[in-house]
């Protein structure tokens, strides 16, 4: 059977997105396959793309400094949502807000990495592959993560990425996660009769060039064909925003429910790279992950789940900590994340708040290496060797 170019490349993509397909999807083909119990750990990573600017994300309200470097873009206090004596969060964060006071999320300051580096580019590959900042790694912290993982093991696990591509972050030697930004679409272009007649028509030993092409597609229909089964099997019936970000907790909180045994979901936000107009920009991602962020936990918790469920949030790196002339603020170091889940063994500031006094070119010095995070995340929660899959050992954190 002779292939046109144009058909080549239609069978290349859907290939492409097959061989970010873990050998996990086929072993759970069975349809008497028990439901995953409470107790499953399951992680999900939410980017925060562009540069979040964490000043006005945890805001050091009783700091002179910080009023002073921002006479126009500092949150007042009298709108912040004050989370203890020094600290407030954004006012669009009220779901979060209360989840503080609730003592279901941790916020970590000062989170960065030695010798930092202020472009979007290289800095988002440091934190995807837990690189230092003058290594270039080609694989990520998760996709090291399931290769260690799917190692001599019978179901290996599993990562989702809930976008039309894959990060780097899930990259791995062997392994790779699958990107789907919903498991319909996945499933309705993997069952286009062009691929499926491709698929039951070709075979192997009259085309090797294009063998291994084939196999891919084969084995993206069958996966796709199952992701879909289970995330319409049991789908979630709470009420979700009508966001992107929105739609995309939905979708994991529709197979967190169902049997599959999915471990890692990774979603992103953006873009905050908030050089001009950024109370306008925060203002109306933060609404959007505050609305979504509320409307996953309550599900979770309606389903007993929470405790199970850990939602780290980053950015690859923060602000200066003066504003810009544009209403804005430019490319920083350190900043903060939020850890969120029923499960934390330190729950409220983790450590101090940002030292504006004490500058290097104007901005802030990072206190604590993203990658000791990682390290926390992997040993703690998903119960890997993190030493091995970070190719150092680092500090663990007690917040898990």
């Amino acid at each position: 059977m002779l292939i046109r170019r144009r058909n080549f490349i239609q069978l290349g993509g859907l290939a492409t997105a097959s061989m970010m397909v873990p050998k996990l999807l086929k072993a759970f083909e069975n349809p008497l396959s028990p439901l995953v119990p409470a107790g499953n750990k399951v992680l999900i990573v939410l980017q925060l793309s562009g540069g979040n600017d964490g000043l006005n994300t945890v805001i050091p309200i009783r700091n002179d400094i910080y009023y002073r470097e921002r006479p126009k873009l500092a949150i007042e206090k009298e709108k912040a949502l004050t989370v203890n004596g020094d600290a407030a969060l954004h006012p669009a964060l009220t779901a979060l807000a209360a989840l503080y006071q609730e003592g279901n999320m941790a916020i970590l300051n000062n989170v960065g990495y030695p010798e930092p580096n202020r472009s979007h580019f290289r800095s988002m590959d440091i934190w995807h592959t837990a690189s230092e900042s003058n290594t270039i790694w080609q694989t990520g912290w998760l996709g090291r993560y399931l290769d260690s993982q799917c190692k001599a093991c019978d179901k290996p696990t599993q990562a989702l990425e809930i976008d039309d591509t894959l990060s780097l972050a899930l990259k791995g030697d062997v392994e790779k996660a699958l990107a789907l930004k919903d498991p319909r679409r996945l499933y309705g272009t993997s069952q286009q009769a062009y691929f499926k007649q491709l698929a039951a028509q070709h075979d192997e030993e009259h085309e090797k060039p294009v063998s291994y092409l084939y196999k891919t597609m084969r084995s993206t229909i069958s996966s796709a064909d199952y992701i879909f089964q289970q995330s319409k099997l049991r789908t979630t019936t709470a009420s979700y925003p009508s966001t992107d970000l929105g739609n995309s907790f939905k979708t994991i909180a529709s197979l967190i429910l169902s049997d599959i045994n999915t471990k890692v979901y990774y979603v992103n936000l953006g873009s905050f790279d908030t050089h001009v107009n950024q109370q306008a920009t925060q203002q109306r991602l933060f609404t959007e992950m505050n609305h979504a962020i509320d409307a996953f936990v309550k599900d979770m918790k309606a389903n007993g789940r929470f405790n199970d469920v850990l939602l780290a949030t980053f950015s690859e790196f923060g602000r200066r900590v003066g504003q810009n002339a544009s209403g804005g603020t430019d490319h920083g170091t350190a900043n903060n994340m939020f850890f969120i889940s029923g499960a934390l063994q330190q729950k409220g500031l983790l450590n101090p708040m940002a030292d504006l006094s004490n500058l290097v070119d104007g901005d802030l010095q990072y206190a604590v290496d993203f990658k000791e995070v990682y390290a926390t995340l992997l040993d703690k929660w998903l119960g890997a060797n993190a030493d091995v899959i970070l190719k150092r050992k680092y500090n663990r954190l007690n917040f898990i």
